[in-house]
């Protein structure tokens, strides 16, 4: 049986960004998907956080990208215009779009994705991972991989065969519903974000708005094809559902907005235009961390490693960042030349991120529950968001760059921290960089690119963007190529 380096479960987002990342480091690897075709089901419109930056270096963010004006947290607005150094970007594009983009790319580079192909289990060793596969059009064969990787999702199979423990809690008492609509006669006003409806009112467009009854969302769908759909959704605590297994209609979602918006009854009708159109509804609000990200020769990221609330928007930031962080690692060992516990840094720079996702979606989740006393807790919060100290603060924290890794290098300001602003290299590139402001640098080996740059500092930048070391050339430098890339640097002549 041919042995891969590495098979991924999981042909999403994460899945396949994961895989074109290893294709870059020079490892090709397989991605198995149990659905014979990418999924055209509506589910994100866009991409907000720190990893816009990191798409923007990788040449798959199509133009610059420019930092928000404004945002929500909590369902309150969060005015971000003039603020200093403001981390907060955002990429609109709808997730299938996504996917096709990333599968593209993939291709481009020799990846293979089998589509149809599901895994059904597998066992590990000490020196692989034997797969069992279930392929719609061959039947069942058996894969053996040197590592296994899922990206498969909140109820991913890797993580339950793997053992790893999926510890959290519940948010029972939510629900949440979600259609794409047409509204007749309703006008969209975009300049003021608004949307009027004939004998309703007037209703905010692009975020959560909280009543004293739940939350609503109304959202102008992307595209000349969608011209006049809306993507509405209604959020209420501790009301009679329906089960799981009975479907969401729009009689039920006008019903519920009703009792949001205090009564107002706003004329829903189907959307028109190409499909597939969103019906859901969800029961609770689950936010769960894998305990652990690796377990011997198997790894989860995404969905499969964290689940959380979408408010603010923090998924594929989280889920992208995962995939990126694990990639260069994993190449180094497939390759060879990974330094001893390289790989284990995963776990530890990529889980407390996910820990901060999950304080701050469910800190979000109870600033938009009803009640008086959220009432008087959001007019303190808003207090606290007049200070520009503050709306900085809470930037950093939905872009996930407030969390700096921790890393083994003298103390400077850009050490554990996103470098954005690279110097101008190869669309799409994903090499670690080591920045020369003397042009006298040199390394051993070709795991690490010097390039000139005017700044007073030597940077260290590992492949993800992550500064690794800064400051003056000195021993520290030659300590962290060692630690990070079993690099050394070549003395002077």
């Amino acid at each position: 049986m041919d042995v891969m380096d590495v098979v991924i479960a999981g042909a999403g987002p994460n899945g396949l960004m994961l895989a074109r990342e290893l294709a870059l480091a020079g490892v090709r690897p397989v991605v198995l998907e149990r659905l014979p075709r990418p999924s055209d089901q509506p589910k994100a419109n866009g991409i907000v956080g720190q990893v816009v930056r990191l798409l923007e270096q990788r040449g798959l963010a199509g133009a610059a990208t420019a930092a928000v004006p404004a945002f929500i947290f909590g369902a309150m607005p969060l005015d971000l215009r003039g603020l200093d150094d403001n981390p907060l970007h955002a990429m609109g594009i709808r997730q299938p779009d996504l996917e096709a983009l990333f599968e593209t790319r993939a291709a481009e580079l020799g990846v293979e994705i089998r589509r149809g192909h599901e895994l059904t289990g597998f066992t590990q060793d000490d020196a692989g991972v034997t797969l069992q596969v279930e392929a719609r059009d061959a039947g069942a064969y058996e894969l053996r991989a040197r590592y296994l990787v899922g990206c498969d999702g909140a109820h991913s199979r890797v993580r339950k065969t793997a053992g790893i423990g999926f510890p959290g809690v519940s948010g029972a008492g939510i629900v949440s519903r979600a259609a794409h609509v047409t509204i007749p006669g309703s006008v969209f006003r975009p300049e003021r974000m608004e949307l009027e409806v004939p004998g309703a009112g007037s209703y905010g467009l692009y975020a959560w708005h909280r009543t004293e009854r739940g939350a609503y969302a109304l959202m102008p769908m992307p595209g000349p094809d969608a011209t006049g759909t809306f993507t509405i959704s209604s959020m209420e605590w501790d009301v009679a559902t329906p089960d799981d297994d009975v479907p969401l209609t729009l009689g039920e979602l006008r019903e519920s907005l009703a009792r949001v918006l205090g009564g107002v009854e706003l004329p829903l009708a189907p959307p028109t235009g190409p499909g597939p159109h969103l019906l859901r509804r969800l029961n609770g609000r689950d936010t769960r961390i894998a305990d652990r990200y690796r377990a011997g020769r198997v790894f989860v990221a995404g969905d499969a490693a964290h689940v959380h609330s979408a408010m603010g928007a923090p998924g594929l930031n989280l889920g992208l960042q995962d995939v990126v962080n694990l990639a260069w690692k994993l190449a180094a060992e497939v390759r060879g030349w990974a330094p001893p516990g390289l790989l284990d840094t995963y776990d530890a720079e990529r889980r407390p991120a996910a820990e901060r996702v999950a304080m701050h979606s469910k800190a979000q989740l109870a600033l938009a529950a009803p009640g008086p006393e959220v009432t008087a807790l959001r007019e303190l919060f808003g207090e606290l968001l007049g200070e520009a100290g503050n709306r900085r603060r809470i930037a950093g924290l939905l872009a996930g760059s407030d969390l700096p890794y921790p890393m083994p290098a003298p103390a400077h300001p850009l050490v554990g921290r996103f470098l954005a602003d690279l110097p101008s290299g190869p669309a799409g590139r994903a090499r670690a960089v080591l920045l020369d402001p003397d042009g006298g640098l040199r390394v051993r080996h070709d795991r690490v690119e010097v390039v000139p740059h005017d700044g007073p500092d030597a940077v260290l930048v590992r492949p993800d963007g992550y500064v690794a070391w800064a400051g003056r050339p000195d021993d520290t430098l030659d300590a962290a190529l060692e630690t990070w890339f079993g690099e050394h640097l070549v003395p002077a002549a």
